[in-house]
């Protein structure tokens, strides 16, 4: 999940760095990360994921790193197959 989430990123954030420079907890916003990419970011991984982010999700904490965007995507495709 990380690896799609790492090719979301280089395909549609913008960032000011590459990708693949970044571990797991890098702040992406510091990174060059906007608000304007956050959308194209979420709509992505929307499509790659097949999910739906909820709006109780939309924070900017979500965005903070790779590894909060793969834990809420697994969390909500779980949440998605139990419901």
């Amino acid at each position: 999940m990380k690896a799609a989430i790492r090719t979301i990123l280089s395909e549609v954030a913008r960032l000011d760095v590459p990708v693949e420079s970044l571990d797991d907890q890098a702040d992406l916003y510091a990174a060059g990360l906007s608000s304007l990419a956050t959308v194209h970011v979420m709509l992505a991984m929307e499509n790659e994921f097949g999910i739906e982010i909820p709006d109780r999700l939309l924070t900017r904490q979500l965005f903070r790193s790779i590894s909060s965007l793969a834990a809420a995507a697994e969390q909500i495709k779980q949440e998605q197959e139990a419901a």
